[in-house]
């Protein structure tokens, strides 16, 4: 924690997250300039979550991100009429060649027009209108819808759909905790906010098996967030504390803050009057710290 400016990233993500990507997956990036990391021996994976977009093309979406859409072209593939016209779970893919989807648009729903100074502007494909499937793939229908009505169903509509279907609904069900639940399953990864894109990638994590020594870095994940969707962030980060892991965070939010087992603040001011620990310790600990800010608003929620 610490006012804006106080070293918080740098300590976390240029320092921290980047000397353990070296150590355990031989990564290129340098971390900053540091003495020495201790207690290496109780991690063996690091998992960095930011908030940098899950994709750059309207071609990636939550569902192709997460692996559920895997799992529903797999679905698909094995219909009675998906196999009489042996189309495979590559046909309802939108990213094969020559296959099930719009060649008009590449599969991507929209045409791209291409800005020099702007962002490209994105145009609904004239041929598939947005569907980026070409007709015959369209008439293979799962419980009355077809592969691009599934698409645009909530995670919350989708959830009730998959229901009986096992692994999908499990998969749904993560996106659910993390405060998902009104993403749309083929939502462009363009139009997704920081933290949007933070808790999918949070969510595709959760679903993966956890060592139990795992690492978690997070960044401000509570951005744009309800009261309600932190209770549910909240809920998701303490299972995997309780699993054994560790999770640091980044923050502000003051109701993620006061729920942390150990508190490190930065400051006590921005810039070059920043970059000092000023209190570490429990919420306790820290609110008894008259130099931190952190610790003077949470006198008030605490």
């Amino acid at each position: 924690t610490g006012v804006s400016g106080s070293g918080k990233s740098t300590l976390i993500l240029d320092i921290l997250s980047k000397a353990l990507a070296k150590k355990f997956y031989r990564a290129k990036d340098e971390p900053g300039i540091h003495k020495s990391i201790k207690g290496l021996s109780n991690i063996d994976k690091v998992i960095t979550i930011d908030q940098t977009p899950i994709g750059r093309t309207p071609r990636s979406n939550p569902a192709t991100y997460t692996g559920i859409f895997t799992l529903i072209r797999d679905l698909f593939a094995g219909l009675p009429e998906s196999k009489m016209l042996s189309y495979s779970a590559g046909t309802f893919s939108f990213n094969v060649k020559g296959d099930g989807r719009c060649e008009a648009c590449g599969g991507e729903g929209y045409v791209t027009i291409p800005m020099h100074f702007l962002n490209d502007v994105y145009i609904e494909c004239s041929e598939c209108h947005g569907t980026r499937y070409t007709k015959d793939v369209l008439e293979i229908h799962y419980k009355d819808k077809n592969i691009a009505e599934i698409l645009k169903m909530t995670v919350e509509e989708s959830y009730k759909f998959f229901m009986h279907q096992k692994n999908i609904a499990e998969k749904l069900q993560i996106l659910r905790n993390v405060g998902l639940g009104y993403l749309q399953l083929g939502q462009p990864a363009t139009t997704l906010s920081g933290g949007e894109a933070q808790r999918i990638k949070l969510a595709t994590e959760l679903s993966r098996r956890s060592t139990g020594k795992t690492l978690y870095i997070l960044d401000e994940p509570s951005t744009g967030l309800h009261f309600e969707d932190i209770k549910k962030l909240l809920h998701v980060l303490n299972q995997l504390v309780d699993k054994g892991n560790t999770v640091l965070i980044i923050e502000h939010n003051l109701d993620i803050i006061k729920s942390s087992d150990w508190i490190i603040d930065l400051g006590p001011e921005g810039g070059k009057a920043g970059g000092e620990v000023v209190a570490e310790g429990t919420v306790e600990d820290v609110i008894k710290v008259k130099k931190s800010w952190t610790g003077k608003y949470l006198k008030g929620v605490v």
